[in-house]
């Protein structure tokens, strides 16, 4: 299809790759651009739009909150907050909360509490155990805790004090810590996202807490793209019975609005005191009406069941489909989070898709990744798949 002439950006930094269409609003799973021509969301603004676009629940409520305050600083208290926090500490049985505005603040909070640890117990070079193939976000620190080459190349030299293992490798993490005395946590994802759609194994989860009690360490989640409801529980840990010392929390928390947070428990709750950490924007009276809001509408609509309901029929139906292909290597995924690979690199078919009226992104170059909202049907699922597939089959068919 042809596409209209390039939307000029001449003072906004070239930061982004950008799919050459303007969106100007949505409902649902659909979004118009400015030229009216509309797409299905299989993207949710990268796992952000939990529930989905102009929620009837959630719009009325932040009109009303836009009109009361918008902002305040943390200098005072702000009763949502606590209303946010309570929630927050119910579902996950941790303890405290901090708020921030995203993924990438909410890792670096998490990677502070790590690096205050070691301070505390007299370390000189206190150490975090980190992933290979990780995602952490693009700040000096979070950028170093990430496991991409790629993210690292024009920014060195990293921040020291990071010890990369493969995931999902439980003798791989004893291994690299030998003769290592000054280790604080261990950081990883429980989906990897980035890095190409890969679960954790239950029984590693498992281990990774075993050995954390074991030798004193934090064990520390990064859930702020699986996080949220988004793989049927509130957060994905969840599936392994266990519970973390701090979990970062982004994305799907405010639907859209910026909302990010750490949320931890006792062993790592009481680390940071006044002065020790703060955010001018974090957790201000819009960001946590969207939370709350966010929050409630998931328990009254079901949406941790549907998710789980959905997701799976999606799966499913997408092993039949794109499975089915010689070029498709694997489909997977929990829920709502789901990756298809190709044995081949398929960047673009985010353009393609776009011209056919899909939103989806390519992760790990090879990775067709799928992050639908949680209001998402099954007769949406269905439609996805029935879109995604020809535009699949149409890019393969071309010269490697």
């Amino acid at each position: 299809m042809s596409q209209p002439a390039p939307l000029a950006e001449p003072h906004v930094m070239n930061t982004y790759g950008r799919v050459n269409i303007a969106l100007a609003h949505g409902k649902g799973l659909r979004v118009w651009d400015t030229q009216g021509r509309e797409y299905f969301d299989a993207l949710s603004g990268i796992a952000v739009n939990t529930l989905g676009h102009a929620h009837p629940k959630l719009v009325p409520a932040l009109q009303e909150q836009v009109a009361q305050l918008i902002h305040c600083s943390n200098y005072y208290h702000v009763p949502g907050q606590e209303l946010v926090a309570q929630k927050l500490v119910q579902h996950s049985g941790l303890s405290n909360v901090f708020f921030c505005n995203s993924g990438l603040e909410a890792n670096e909070a998490a990677l502070k509490l790590a690096r205050k640890l070691g301070n505390d117990r007299g370390y000189k070079h206190p150490k975090v155990v980190v992933c290979e193939h990780a995602f952490h976000g693009r700040s000096l620190a979070t950028l170093s805790a990430t496991g991409n080459p790629k993210i690292h190349a024009g920014f060195f030299p990293l921040v020291e004090g990071f010890i990369r293992v493969p995931f999902n490798d439980i003798e791989g993490l004893k291994k690299a810590v030998e003769g290592e005395p000054e280790v604080t946590a261990v950081f990883f994802e429980v989906i990897q996202g980035e890095g190409g759609i890969h679960p954790a194994r239950i029984e590693y989860l498992q281990q990774v807490r075993a050995l954390c009690d074991e030798r004193d360490w934090l064990m520390m989640l990064d859930e702020v793209q699986c996080g949220m409801g988004r793989t049927g529980k509130w957060f994905a840990h969840q599936w392994a019975g266990i519970q973390p010392d701090v979990m970062a929390l982004a994305k799907g928390l405010g639907s859209g609005v910026p909302v990010g947070a750490v949320v931890a428990g006792p062993k790592a709750a009481g680390l940071f005191q006044p002065g020790n950490h703060g955010t001018t924007f974090g957790g201000n009276p819009l960001a946590m009406r969207a939370a709350l809001e966010t929050l409630r509408i998931i328990e009254e609509d079901q949406l941790l069941a549907n998710a789980q309901r959905v997701g799976e029929h999606l799966l499913q139906r997408l092993r039949a489909t794109l499975g089915a292909l010689d070029a498709v290597v694997d489909v997977r995924g929990q829920g709502l989070m789901i990756g298809v690979e190709l044995d081949r690199p398929c960047a673009a078919l985010i353009q393609q898709a776009a011209d056919a009226g899909l939103l989806i992104s390519v992760t790990a170059e090879r990775v067709i990744r799928l992050l639908p909202a949680l209001i998402i049907t099954e007769a949406e699922a269905d439609e996805l798949v029935q879109r995604l597939l020809p535009v699949v089959q149409n890019f393969l068919a071309q010269p490697r």
